[in-house]
Protein backbone atom coordinates (compact mmCIF):
# COMPACT_ATOMS: atom_id res chain seq x y z
CA UNK A 1 0.00 0.00 0.00
CA UNK A 2 1.70 3.21 -1.09
CA UNK A 3 0.59 6.76 0.04
CA UNK A 4 -0.55 7.65 -3.59
CA UNK A 5 -2.93 4.71 -3.83
CA UNK A 6 -4.09 4.25 0.27
CA UNK A 7 -7.67 4.82 0.81
CA UNK A 8 -9.87 5.28 3.79
CA UNK A 9 -11.66 1.98 3.55
CA UNK A 10 -8.15 0.45 2.93
CA UNK A 11 -6.48 2.47 6.28
CA UNK A 12 -9.66 1.20 7.81
CA UNK A 13 -9.72 -2.51 6.87
CA UNK A 14 -6.30 -2.77 7.49
CA UNK A 15 -5.60 -1.60 10.83
CA UNK A 16 -9.35 -3.43 11.81
CA UNK A 17 -7.81 -6.24 10.62
CA UNK A 18 -4.67 -5.72 12.63
CA UNK A 19 -6.08 -4.85 15.58
CA UNK A 20 -8.41 -7.39 15.47
CA UNK A 21 -5.53 -9.69 15.99
CA UNK A 22 -4.95 -8.91 19.76
CA UNK A 23 -8.26 -7.46 20.48
CA UNK A 24 -11.01 -9.54 19.91
CA UNK A 25 -14.41 -7.70 18.80
CA UNK A 26 -14.85 -4.10 19.79
CA UNK A 27 -14.83 -3.41 16.22
CA UNK A 28 -16.78 0.13 17.18
CA UNK A 29 -14.28 0.81 19.61
CA UNK A 30 -11.45 0.92 17.41
CA UNK A 31 -13.65 2.75 14.61
CA UNK A 32 -13.95 5.82 16.88
CA UNK A 33 -10.45 5.94 17.57
CA UNK A 34 -9.63 6.03 14.26
CA UNK A 35 -11.65 9.05 14.31
CA UNK A 36 -9.74 10.68 16.69
CA UNK A 37 -6.25 9.90 14.77
CA UNK A 38 -8.04 11.16 11.81
CA UNK A 39 -9.24 14.13 13.54
CA UNK A 40 -5.95 14.84 15.33
CA UNK A 41 -7.76 14.03 19.17
CA UNK A 42 -7.32 12.14 22.32
CA UNK A 43 -9.25 9.58 23.69
CA UNK A 44 -10.22 8.69 27.64
CA UNK A 45 -11.17 4.93 27.94
CA UNK A 46 -13.40 5.04 31.58
CA UNK A 47 -13.82 1.25 32.30
CA UNK A 48 -12.75 -1.34 34.46
CA UNK A 49 -9.30 -3.07 34.83
CA UNK A 50 -8.31 -6.27 32.42
CA UNK A 51 -10.42 -5.50 29.48
CA UNK A 52 -7.72 -4.58 26.84
CA UNK A 53 -7.19 -1.00 27.30
CA UNK A 54 -3.61 -1.35 27.24
CA UNK A 55 -3.51 -4.23 25.03
CA UNK A 56 -5.36 -1.85 22.63
CA UNK A 57 -3.47 1.25 23.11
CA UNK A 58 -0.14 -0.75 21.58
CA UNK A 59 -1.45 -2.48 19.40
CA UNK A 60 -2.99 0.41 17.77
CA UNK A 61 0.16 2.65 18.27
CA UNK A 62 1.93 -0.65 15.95
CA UNK A 63 -0.85 -0.75 13.67
CA UNK A 64 0.13 2.75 11.94
CA UNK A 65 4.18 2.13 12.90
CA UNK A 66 4.15 4.88 15.45
CA UNK A 67 6.24 5.54 18.57
CA UNK A 68 4.48 4.17 21.81
CA UNK A 69 5.15 5.34 25.63
CA UNK A 70 2.72 4.15 28.75
CA UNK A 71 3.24 6.18 31.73
CA UNK A 72 1.58 4.63 35.05
CA UNK A 73 -0.21 7.58 36.86
CA UNK A 74 0.34 7.44 40.82
CA UNK A 75 -0.07 9.96 43.47
CA UNK A 76 3.73 10.58 43.86
CA UNK A 77 4.41 10.96 39.86
CA UNK A 78 5.94 14.48 39.53
CA UNK A 79 4.87 16.76 35.94
CA UNK A 80 9.20 16.43 35.36
CA UNK A 81 7.99 12.73 35.32
CA UNK A 82 5.77 12.84 32.51
CA UNK A 83 7.70 16.02 30.66
CA UNK A 84 11.21 15.19 31.29
CA UNK A 85 13.79 17.09 32.83
CA UNK A 86 17.05 19.40 32.40
CA UNK A 87 20.18 17.65 34.14
CA UNK A 88 23.76 18.68 34.24
CA UNK A 89 25.76 16.12 32.51
CA UNK A 90 29.48 15.98 34.65
CA UNK A 91 30.97 13.66 31.76
CA UNK A 92 30.00 16.67 29.19
CA UNK A 93 30.44 19.55 32.07
CA UNK A 94 26.62 20.90 30.64
CA UNK A 95 22.76 20.81 31.61
CA UNK A 96 20.99 18.32 28.71
CA UNK A 97 17.64 17.66 28.34
CA UNK A 98 16.33 14.03 28.82
CA UNK A 99 12.85 13.57 27.20
CA UNK A 100 10.07 12.21 29.23
CA UNK A 101 7.27 9.69 27.42
CA UNK A 102 5.11 12.25 26.40
CA UNK A 103 7.54 12.66 23.59
CA UNK A 104 6.33 9.87 21.53
CA UNK A 105 2.80 9.66 18.37
CA UNK A 106 1.04 7.83 21.37
CA UNK A 107 0.91 7.97 25.19
CA UNK A 108 -0.83 5.90 26.86
CA UNK A 109 -1.78 7.65 30.09
CA UNK A 110 -2.91 4.58 32.15
CA UNK A 111 -5.05 5.64 35.54
CA UNK A 112 -4.73 9.52 34.87
CA UNK A 113 -7.24 9.89 37.52
CA UNK A 114 -4.90 8.30 40.19
CA UNK A 115 -2.26 11.38 39.98
CA UNK A 116 -2.13 14.91 41.70
CA UNK A 117 -4.21 17.77 39.74
CA UNK A 118 -0.23 19.14 39.30
CA UNK A 119 0.47 16.15 37.49
CA UNK A 120 -2.50 16.02 35.73
CA UNK A 121 -1.81 19.39 34.10
CA UNK A 122 1.13 18.51 32.93
CA UNK A 123 -0.81 17.47 29.85
CA UNK A 124 -2.53 20.52 29.02
CA UNK A 125 -0.32 22.31 27.03
CA UNK A 126 0.75 18.95 25.07
CA UNK A 127 -2.75 17.69 24.38
CA UNK A 128 -3.62 21.41 22.94
CA UNK A 129 -1.04 23.00 21.64
CA UNK A 130 1.08 19.64 20.52
CA UNK A 131 4.11 21.48 22.63
CA UNK A 132 5.97 21.41 25.93
CA UNK A 133 7.33 23.67 28.28
CA UNK A 134 10.19 22.33 30.69
CA UNK A 135 12.23 25.01 32.31
CA UNK A 136 11.10 27.73 30.18
CA UNK A 137 11.94 26.13 26.62
CA UNK A 138 9.11 24.68 24.80
CA UNK A 139 9.04 22.09 22.45
CA UNK A 140 7.30 20.72 19.80
CA UNK A 141 6.11 16.91 20.11
CA UNK A 142 5.93 14.90 17.45
CA UNK A 143 3.20 14.29 15.00
CA UNK A 144 0.85 12.85 14.99
CA UNK A 145 0.48 12.43 18.90
CA UNK A 146 -2.08 10.99 20.47
CA UNK A 147 -3.17 10.64 24.18
CA UNK A 148 -5.48 8.00 25.34
CA UNK A 149 -5.89 8.20 28.88
CA UNK A 150 -7.81 5.43 31.07
CA UNK A 151 -9.54 5.63 34.34
CA UNK A 152 -11.71 3.22 36.15
CA UNK A 153 -14.98 4.37 37.11
CA UNK A 154 -15.71 2.55 40.31
CA UNK A 155 -12.63 3.25 42.68
CA UNK A 156 -12.91 6.36 44.00
CA UNK A 157 -10.53 5.67 46.74
CA UNK A 158 -7.41 7.69 46.14
CA UNK A 159 -8.61 9.46 42.76
CA UNK A 160 -8.16 12.99 41.61
CA UNK A 161 -11.72 13.85 39.16
CA UNK A 162 -10.39 15.07 35.81
CA UNK A 163 -11.13 18.98 35.62
CA UNK A 164 -13.48 20.39 32.94
CA UNK A 165 -10.83 21.77 31.10
CA UNK A 166 -8.28 18.78 31.00
CA UNK A 167 -12.16 16.65 30.01
CA UNK A 168 -12.76 18.81 27.38
CA UNK A 169 -9.38 18.17 25.52
CA UNK A 170 -10.54 14.46 24.84
CA UNK A 171 -12.16 14.45 21.84
CA UNK A 172 -14.18 11.41 22.78
CA UNK A 173 -14.76 9.41 26.13
CA UNK A 174 -15.00 5.43 25.20
CA UNK A 175 -16.33 2.53 27.16
CA UNK A 176 -15.15 -1.66 25.92
CA UNK A 177 -17.08 -3.41 28.26
CA UNK A 178 -16.86 -6.56 28.80
CA UNK A 179 -16.82 -9.58 25.67
CA UNK A 180 -19.36 -11.50 25.12
CA UNK A 181 -19.63 -15.38 25.90
CA UNK A 182 -18.08 -16.25 22.18
CA UNK A 183 -15.92 -13.26 22.12
CA UNK A 184 -14.19 -14.74 25.51
CA UNK A 185 -13.82 -17.95 24.45
CA UNK A 186 -12.09 -16.50 21.49
CA UNK A 187 -9.71 -14.94 23.63
CA UNK A 188 -8.49 -17.83 25.64
CA UNK A 189 -8.37 -20.22 22.30
CA UNK A 190 -6.13 -16.87 20.56
CA UNK A 191 -3.79 -16.69 23.51
CA UNK A 192 -3.33 -20.49 24.48
CA UNK A 193 0.18 -20.86 22.97
CA UNK A 194 1.26 -17.65 22.83
CA UNK A 195 1.00 -14.01 23.21
CA UNK A 196 -0.54 -12.19 19.55
CA UNK A 197 1.19 -8.97 20.12
CA UNK A 198 3.96 -10.06 19.56
CA UNK A 199 3.07 -11.14 16.02
CA UNK A 200 1.57 -7.71 15.28
CA UNK A 201 3.25 -5.61 12.65
CA UNK A 202 2.55 -2.09 11.11
CA UNK A 203 0.03 -2.03 8.40
CA UNK A 204 0.10 1.78 7.43
CA UNK A 205 2.68 4.17 7.34
CA UNK A 206 2.68 7.52 9.43
CA UNK A 207 3.06 9.25 6.07
CA UNK A 208 -0.12 7.55 5.13
CA UNK A 209 -1.49 8.39 7.63
CA UNK A 210 -0.75 11.99 7.79
CA UNK A 211 -1.68 11.93 3.94
CA UNK A 212 -5.55 10.98 4.95
CA UNK A 213 -5.53 13.83 7.52
CA UNK A 214 -5.23 16.04 5.19
CA UNK A 215 -8.00 14.85 2.81
CA UNK A 216 -10.47 14.51 5.83
CA UNK A 217 -10.24 18.36 6.12
CA UNK A 218 -12.16 18.25 2.70
CA UNK A 219 -14.86 16.41 3.68
CA UNK A 220 -18.19 18.40 2.67
CA UNK A 221 -20.54 19.62 5.84
CA UNK A 222 -23.41 21.56 4.19
CA UNK A 223 -24.86 24.45 5.91
CA UNK A 224 -27.63 22.51 6.66
CA UNK A 225 -25.51 19.98 8.47
CA UNK A 226 -23.61 22.39 9.70
CA UNK A 227 -26.57 24.56 11.51
CA UNK A 228 -27.77 20.92 12.88
CA UNK A 229 -24.46 20.55 14.28
CA UNK A 230 -24.54 24.15 16.25
CA UNK A 231 -28.65 23.35 17.24
CA UNK A 232 -27.39 20.25 18.87
CA UNK A 233 -24.34 22.07 21.15
CA UNK A 234 -26.74 24.75 21.47
CA UNK A 235 -28.62 22.87 22.81
CA UNK A 236 -26.66 21.33 25.54
CA UNK A 237 -26.22 25.14 27.08
CA UNK A 238 -29.31 26.24 27.27
CA UNK A 239 -30.98 22.86 28.72
CA UNK A 240 -32.41 23.25 31.99
CA UNK A 241 -30.57 20.24 34.07
CA UNK A 242 -27.19 21.58 32.80
CA UNK A 243 -25.19 23.19 34.62
CA UNK A 244 -22.05 23.49 31.75
CA UNK A 245 -22.68 22.97 28.31
CA UNK A 246 -20.09 21.45 25.80
CA UNK A 247 -17.26 24.21 24.73
CA UNK A 248 -16.45 26.01 21.55
CA UNK A 249 -13.68 23.28 21.56
CA UNK A 250 -16.48 20.84 21.59
CA UNK A 251 -17.73 22.34 18.90
CA UNK A 252 -14.87 21.98 16.88
CA UNK A 253 -14.20 18.68 17.85
CA UNK A 254 -17.82 17.42 16.65
CA UNK A 255 -16.85 19.26 13.53
CA UNK A 256 -14.00 17.21 12.70
CA UNK A 257 -14.97 13.97 14.11
CA UNK A 258 -18.26 13.93 11.69
CA UNK A 259 -15.89 14.67 8.74
CA UNK A 260 -13.22 12.07 9.39
CA UNK A 261 -16.21 9.44 10.55
CA UNK A 262 -18.07 10.13 7.18
CA UNK A 263 -14.71 9.14 5.25
CA UNK A 264 -14.16 6.38 6.96
CA UNK A 265 -17.85 5.03 5.85
CA UNK A 266 -17.22 6.05 2.27
CA UNK A 267 -18.11 9.26 1.76
CA UNK A 268 -17.27 12.62 1.25
CA UNK A 269 -20.30 14.45 2.20
CA UNK A 270 -21.50 14.47 6.20
CA UNK A 271 -25.03 13.14 6.79
CA UNK A 272 -27.04 13.75 10.39
CA UNK A 273 -26.71 10.72 11.57
CA UNK A 274 -22.64 10.54 11.24
CA UNK A 275 -23.34 13.36 13.76
CA UNK A 276 -25.75 11.67 16.04
CA UNK A 277 -23.12 8.21 15.90
CA UNK A 278 -20.43 10.52 17.61
CA UNK A 279 -22.57 12.63 19.88
CA UNK A 280 -22.88 10.22 22.90
CA UNK A 281 -19.13 9.64 23.05
CA UNK A 282 -18.00 13.51 22.36
CA UNK A 283 -20.81 15.59 24.10
CA UNK A 284 -21.54 13.32 27.34
CA UNK A 285 -17.97 14.23 29.27
CA UNK A 286 -18.26 17.74 28.26
CA UNK A 287 -21.39 18.77 30.09
CA UNK A 288 -22.34 18.42 33.56
CA UNK A 289 -25.07 18.10 35.34
CA UNK A 290 -26.26 19.13 39.77
CA UNK A 291 -25.88 17.42 42.33
CA UNK A 292 -29.75 17.31 42.83
CA UNK A 293 -30.22 15.57 38.87
CA UNK A 294 -27.82 12.90 39.93
CA UNK A 295 -30.21 12.54 43.32
CA UNK A 296 -32.89 12.17 40.27
CA UNK A 297 -31.81 9.81 38.79
CA UNK A 298 -30.77 11.85 35.66
CA UNK A 299 -27.50 11.05 34.05
CA UNK A 300 -24.93 13.03 30.88
CA UNK A 301 -25.75 9.60 28.83
CA UNK A 302 -29.54 10.30 29.11
CA UNK A 303 -29.52 13.84 28.26
CA UNK A 304 -27.41 13.82 25.51
CA UNK A 305 -29.76 11.09 24.54
CA UNK A 306 -32.70 13.24 24.67
CA UNK A 307 -31.61 16.23 23.15
CA UNK A 308 -30.08 14.13 20.14
CA UNK A 309 -34.01 12.72 19.91
CA UNK A 310 -35.55 16.40 19.86
CA UNK A 311 -33.43 18.16 18.18
CA UNK A 312 -35.39 17.98 14.60
CA UNK A 313 -32.73 16.77 12.10
CA UNK A 314 -32.37 18.34 8.64
CA UNK A 315 -34.08 16.32 5.63
CA UNK A 316 -32.31 15.21 2.49
CA UNK A 317 -34.03 17.21 -0.36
Amino acid sequence: MTESSISFANFSQAVQENIAGVVIGKRDVVEMLLVALLADGHVLLEDVPGIGKTTLAKALARSVDCSFSRIQFTPDLLPSDVTGINYFNQKEQEFQFRAGPIFSQVLLADEINRATPRTQASLLEAMQERQATIDGQTSPLPVPFLVLATQNPIELEGTFPLPEAQLDRFMLQLQLGYPTLDEEEEILLRYERSDPMLDIRPVVTVAQLLHLRQQVTSIHVSEAVRGYLLQLVRATREHSLVVLGVSPRGTLALFRASQAFAALRGRDFVIPSDIQALCPALLTHRIHISPQTRLRGRTPQQIVADITEQTPAPVNE
